[in-house]
């Protein structure tokens, strides 16, 4: 027997929610409708606590971010917690600090001062609302509970298989649906453990048409589906959560990812079985990866970049991530910096007729010759504050030389910095600093080095050289007078200081003073190429430099 009539239901969702006195139209008048203008979005982030902060949240924060300030709107964080078991201690805590750290901030949310009159903004928080949305439905007759065990379904599901049929709970194996309210009432006095799931209106045979703010209109199969709406816990699953919050959240613009575009179908239907208006979908095409010559994915399995944490850990500056995932979100944008270098992001209007509905290749080279030019534009002191945030987290040796020595310090920055009047755009990330200038950053005494010296040059030559210089080391003058020093020593020596005569004559000579400063420049840093040696030497001191000429020089003598 089927329960058809209206009083049926009544007495169903007072059997199944006694405590629930509460309407759908209570719930309106508490989450009244936002006083914006007509064309303000309301947008939000609404990350599970579950795993790590995804490059692709950090997309889609900030392409949510930006829709709603650049419309005088709202953008809120709601966290969706439903998924206890697998919910990180810090979970929400992560996630706020992650996107607080690359400036997107939000209006409301769970954290302090942000727990408005649209809140709680945690879902686990939320359950009596929920209940009040299913007991209204169940009212109507568009919701029922469902006694089937996991055994039961998946005996369902096998003969869905064999039968070659649409997998799922549905029309003639919705069994429960099906159910008279004498018969729930015993299952429930029998202490039977249900769900309550949606009763679907949908017709196999009928097909909804969507308009997407990016990919257009779109064709799709109704929702047959009677899906879960509450668990057996009375949490409520992820698609009915969305549809309930964002409604009285009064969200205008939902951003997410387009593996979800398959939802669509149930979420619209949810909407309209509950009463509610739909609101806009934009699904943002995936960052991608080649992977031995096809796209795939980027995989917080198989891929360190894919976790916001990677570009915090290397020291990519925060300007650079967001300048790299723009250029990606908007194919003008671009054109528009290389016009408007000196103004902020926030300055650029997004459209949706720019986006993407197919997913573009993550692209580190480009991020890097990005980060390297903000990099550059920074100045020295900007440069010392970041480094010492980021060394104090992840490279203590530099972080130790950068707060005992300020001063010594920023000369280090200016010499790798600044070159021939020039900026030198060489550094992409603080991570480079120990693996492109060693000498300045590492512990040079105690760590074993690689000395580059020329393969020309004689063992007895480089230690009369490095013996000869070790004598004086001329640091306390300036570079000219320390260069015309050197100038004698290489002559004494037997080394040509004048270039011209050297090329006519090489063979009058050891080598030339070029080959003369080079010999202590590995010495001193173990590579041929380097900033300015006597800039070097300087942020050396002398003590240090005396003691690396010696390291050399026991190095070749055991040779």
């Amino acid at each position: 027997m089927v329960y058809r009539m209206e009083s049926e239901y009544e007495k169903l969702a007072s059997l199944l929610f006694p405590e629930i006195s509460e309407t759908i139209e209570d719930l309106e008048k508490r989450f009244v409708k936002r006083n914006l203008d007509e064309n303000a979005m309301v947008t939000r982030f609404a990350p599970s606590p579950t795993g790590y902060m995804h490059i692709g949240g950090l997309y889609a924060a900030l392409i949510s971010s930006k829709f709603s300030s650049q419309t005088n709107g709202i953008f809120y964080l709601r966290i969706e917690d439903t998924d206890k078991k697998r919910e990180l201690l810090d979970g929400v805590e992560e996630i706020i600090s992650a996107l607080r750290e690359y400036d997107i901030h939000f209006a409301e949310g769970p954290f302090e001062g942000g727990e408005k009159l649209y809140g709680p903004y945690k879902q686990s928080e939320r359950k009596e609302i929920y209940q009040i949305c299913v007991k209204e439905l169940i009212k109507k007759g568009m919701a029922y509970p469902c006694f089937c065990t996991t055994e039961m379904l998946e005996e369902t599901r096998k003969i869905q298989q064999e039968r070659k049929e649409d997998i799922g709970y549905y029309g003639k194996y919705a069994v429960c649906s099906r159910l008279s309210l004498e018969e729930i009432q015993s299952y429930i006095e029998e202490g039977k453990e249900y769900v309550i799931r949606l009763k679907s209106p949908g017709n196999p045979l009928s097909r909804i048409k969507y308009e997407d703010e990016v990919r257009g209109i779109i064709e799709m199969p109704e929702n047959i589906q009677d899906i879960v709406l509450l668990k057996t816990d009375g949490i409520p699953t992820y698609h009915f959560a969305h549809v309930v919050d964002d409604h009285f959240m009064r969200t205008t613009l939902i951003i997410r990812g387009d593996e979800w575009l398959a939802s669509y179908p149930l979420h619209k239907q949810l909407f309209e079985v509950c009463g509610f208006q739909a609101p806009n979908y934009l699904h943002i095409a995936p960052i991608m990866k080649m992977d031995q010559g096809s796209k795939r994915k980027l995989s917080k399995r198989k891929d360190p970049e894919a976790a916001v944490s990677y570009y915090k850990k290397q020291g990519i500056p925060k300007e650079a991530v967001k300048e790299y995932l723009m250029t990606i979100t908007n194919s003008n944008y671009e054109e528009w910096r290389e016009k408007n270098p000196q103004k902020n992001l926030q300055e650029f209007q997004l459209t949706t007729a720019k986006m993407s509905n197919s997913g573009a290749l993550f692209d580190m080279e480009k991020l890097m010759n990005i980060s390297r030019n903000i990099i550059a534009s920074k100045t020295v002191e900007e440069c010392y504050d970041e480094i010492v945030q980021w060394s104090q987290l992840w490279d203590n040796q530099i972080y130790q030389k950068a707060v005992l020595s300020k001063n010594n310090f920023i000369k280090t920055i200016e010499l790798w910095k600044f070159s021939g009047g020039k900026v030198r755009k060489d550094i992409g990330k603080w991570s480079e600093l120990s693996e492109q200038y060693s000498y300045l950053y590492c512990d040079f005494l105690t760590n074993n080095c690689v000395y580059e010296f020329d393969a020309a040059w004689k063992a007895d030559d480089i230690l009369q050289v490095l013996g000869e210089y070790k004598t004086d080391l001329f640091l306390e003058g300036t570079a000219s007078e320390w260069f015309a020093k050197i100038k004698d020593k290489a002559d004494l020596l037997g080394y040509c200081t004048k270039l011209k005569e050297y090329k006519e004559n090489p063979n009058l000579y050891c080598g030339s003073i070029t080959d003369f400063c080079n010999i202590i420049r590995v010495a001193v840093t173990g590579k041929r190429n380097s900033p300015d040696l006597f800039s070097i030497l300087q942020i050396l001191g002398e003590e240090e430099a005396r003691k690396r000429l010696e390291k050399a020089i026991c190095y070749l003598i055991s040779l």
